[in-house]
């Protein structure tokens, strides 16, 4: 993947053969947010866990009316149409499933299935001496230039994305590069792939296929499909992209020998989630993923409608005329009439402005009642990620002190519960609920506990009032100390005109002693200290009691996530203290409130205990941004002091989290039916580079180990899928203990569809039927279909 610049530690692989995600990191609350395959390898076995089912009004092909255009909302343009390029995204992805073959699709629950309008079947027949997958096609499976998909089809695809030609560039390699040799079998419908190496995750190879035509030159791989595609391969074709409107036009494949498509035509436009609900209200759209906000309007749009409300008066219930009660609108009446002519021209211009914007809501709120809200689980997590390259977090005590102090369950079902969906924190960094690699590891680390956190982090050093004390061996009031105090004390009088002018000068001030600004404090700065004594955790005498040495409590953590390797309280914010009003005075003789003070606050060396915290500001972020304040008033709970920062969403990634420029953060990785290809190069142990600085991949967390990376490559080259499954679960449970990312909750999945939109919705971990998405019969019409 291509190098991000980075002051702490730089992103890149760690061979020319990358291993890269299928997509790129999906980021909270619809910042940079992508589409991406989910899942796991077969199986139906999985910890017990809730499950969001799939939201997408099915029905049957005959209920759906043949015919009809799907206006459906994407982030952006897509700028390149190659999945396998660096910039590939979620419009590359979307429009790739509706043009390409797909050898292998996604249930609802995550696992991989053939597609039979591909494979009449894929299986490996050998092992020894060397694995061998056979591949029989379809014998109807053409391209749409009448050629027969084959072995020359797949040949190109290895060899481009082999990694053994840099000529291609190529975003990720992953399985392509163990392959040997590719061959015909018996007949043209045969492909035999025999891998040098074996290779527990071939399913995930040749989806997409792209025709030789694209895959065959290095000229063709790199530009030539990226804004075109002349030869594809599924029920829709690309008709075309126009950059001036923002449309990408896909219509029906005359050629296509599957189910044919039920629209003649899904156009996908670029509107960005913030202009979403404006462009639902206008009738733009028939889907659309969408925020929260927009989702409560539809549901009191939909309220209204059922209650027999109309737009108007909607308004006025929850609108923007809510607020205007009858003695205002009289108070406005009067002096919209009265005899001051300015008063009167500025109360008839608000009285103007006010009754646009009600009728703008009671136009967007009748239109809003055509829709209603799918919702699922996205295939993707929320993390709340620890840089452990430098500062604090580079000890593991007290990252792990950072996971004990929160409740991931508050914070799952704040964002989950108000939706009406599981809220259950995932137990697992590889797969999701549902998946057959799914298993609940969270236990090598430990559920909340404030106490413990606090005594991991006395452990490591961090107590109160160790900000205030001088590393060891380092003399207070040094002579050297008291040199630097007098040279300050002579250059400052000099500056002043030596201490009798300055005396003279303070005689003429008039004197603040005894005057108390209250908030000038600034509440919220200093954190409440940590409960001691008798009512919290330690010895009484003002310091939390330390945790075991480390070397044992080390032990103990890789005890547990051994004994998950061989198959063997909610916290409640501490009250912030309350310091008055900011800005108000108090007379002069007032005492100043009680604060905590320094000597309370941890620290260690003379240091005080702080993590800067980097979250997106965008329009978008709100639910994130709620997160991460329940995240600070947990950490304050246990002495951890947060620095907030707030950052533009184009810089958030790329910027800082990439860059390695923060402490803590929030975002999104995509869970993957491949954990062990897709999700090694998150979490593999970071190397030091020639320059000094670290290869980390996608490890943004800078936090891996060498078992953890043997245990990815094990399950890689198992074909034992029981064994393959339970390498991933020991890896899983390693990353839990190491503590470089704490999955949070997972991501909900809202979507607006026209309430006669059949076949689409949330799909959850799910992949699209694009030939069967349609809209909904009439049900007067007695099997007439209807057009659009």
């Amino acid at each position: 993947m291509s190098q991000i610049g980075a002051p702490r530690g730089r992103t890149c692989s760690r061979s020319p053969r990358s291993r890269t995600l299928r997509s790129v990191a999906t980021l909270t609350s619809a910042v940079l947010a992508v589409t991406v395959l989910a899942g796991c390898s077969s199986g139906d076995e999985t910890d017990e866990a809730p499950v969001a089912v799939q939201d997408n009004a099915p029905a049957a092909r005959d209920r759906v009316a043949d015919g009809g255009t799907l206006r459906w909302a994407v982030d952006a343009l897509p700028t390149t149409l190659n999945a396998f390029q660096a910039d590939a995204d979620g419009t590359t992805a979307r429009i790739a499933g509706a043009v390409l073959p797909s050898l292998y699709t996604l249930d609802g629950r995550g696992r991989p299935r053939i597609d039979p309008d591909y494979l009449e079947s894929a299986q490996v027949i050998e092992t020894e001496p060397k694995q061998v997958v056979l591949y029989k096609l379809n014998q109807q499976a053409v391209w749409s230039d009448g050629r027969e998909i084959g072995a020359p089809d797949f040949v190109a695809q290895w060899r481009a994305l082999s990694g053994r030609d840099t000529a291609y560039w190529t975003a990720r390699n992953s399985g392509y590069e163990r392959i040997e040799k590719i061959e015909r079998g018996k007949n043209d419908l045969e492909v035999r792939v025999t891998f040098a190496k074996p290779y527990a995750d071939w399913q995930s190879l040749f989806t997409p296929l792209y025709p030789k035509q694209v895959m065959g030159s290095p000229n063709t791989f790199n530009d030539g499909a990226r804004t075109t595609l002349k030869v594809t391969a599924g029920p829709f074709l690309l008709k075309g992209i126009d950059r001036k409107s923002g449309d990408v036009t896909l219509t029906r494949n005359p050629r296509w020998w599957g189910q044919q498509a039920k629209l003649d035509s899904l156009v996908l436009k670029a509107v960005p989630r913030a202009d979403r609900a404006d462009a639902l209200a206008a009738g733009s759209l028939d889907l659309a993923e969408i925020d929260r906000s927009t989702a409560e309007r539809i549901s009191l749009a939909l309220r209204d409608a059922r209650a027999g409300r109309n737009g108007a008066q909607a308004a006025l219930a929850h609108g923007p005329g809510a607020a205007i009660t009858p003695s205002k609108a009289l108070r406005s009446w009067a002096l919209a009439h009265g005899s001051d002519d300015e008063k009167a021209a500025d109360a008839k211009a608000a009285r103007k402005k006010n009754q646009e914007a009600i009728d703008r809501y009671a136009s967007a709120q009748d239109a809003l009642a055509a829709y209603v809200v799918r919702k699922s689980l996205e295939p993707a997590y929320t993390q709340l990620s620890l840089n452990g390259e430098s500062g604090p977090l580079a000890d593991e005590r007290v990252r792990r002190a950072v996971a004990r102090a929160i409740n991931r369950q508050e914070l799952a079902e704040s964002v989950l519960k108000p939706l009406g969906l599981p809220a259950k924190p995932p137990g697992s960094h590889l797969a999701l609920a549902g998946q057959a690699a799914y298993a609940d590891s969270s236990d090598a680390l430990g559920d909340q506990d404030t106490k413990e956190a606090q005594a991991l982090l006395a452990d490591a050093g961090w107590v109160p009032g160790g900000a205030l004390r001088k590393p060891a061996g380092t003399k207070a009031g040094g002579e050297s100390e008291k040199k630097e105090a007098e040279k300050k004390e002579k250059e400052s009088e000099k500056e002043d005109g030596g201490p009798t002018d300055a005396k003279k000068r303070n005689d003429d001030t008039a004197s603040d002693e005894g005057l108390y600004i209250v908030g000038d404090d600034k509440p919220g700065d200093r954190r409440a200290a940590p409960a001691i004594g008798a009512n919290g955790p330690g010895d009484g005498a003002g310091t939390p009691a330390p945790a075991p040495d480390p070397a044992r409590r080390s032990a103990a953590l890789l005890a547990r996530a051994e004994a998950l390797d061989t198959g063997s309280s909610a916290a409640r914010s501490a009250p912030k203290p309350d310091h008055g009003m900011a800005g108000a005075y108090a007379p002069r003789g007032t005492a100043a409130p009680v604060t905590a003070p320094d000597a309370k606050a941890l620290g260690k060396d003379g240091k005080a205990l702080s993590l800067r915290f980097v979250l997106p500001s965008g329009p978008g972020s709100e639910s994130l941004r709620a997160v991460g304040d329940r995240i600070v008033r947990m950490l304050d709970a246990v002495g951890i002091r947060t620095e907030v920062t707030k950052v533009s969403d184009d810089s958030f990634f790329k910027d800082h989290v990439a860059s390695g420029d923060y402490d803590l953060a929030l975002y999104s990785w995509p869970a993957s039916a491949f954990p062990a290809t897709d999700a090694r190069p998150i979490f593999a142990k970071p190397e030091p580079a020639s320059d000094g600085s670290l290869l980390v991949e996608q490890n943004y967390s800078r936090v891996g180990t060498d078992r953890i990376d043997q245990l990815f490559d094990q399950a890689a080259g198992t074909l034992d899928e029981e064994e393959a499954r339970e390498l991933v679960r020991q890896a899983d449970a390693r990353i839990w203990a190491a503590a470089g990312s704490i999955p949070l909750y997972q991501r909900p999945q809202l979507v607006a569809a026209r309430a006669d939109l059949v076949n689409a919705g949330a799909w959850g971990l799910g992949t699209p039927r694009y030939q069967d998405i349609g809209f909904k019969k009439p049900e007067s019409s007695n099997g007439a279909e209807r057009n659009r």
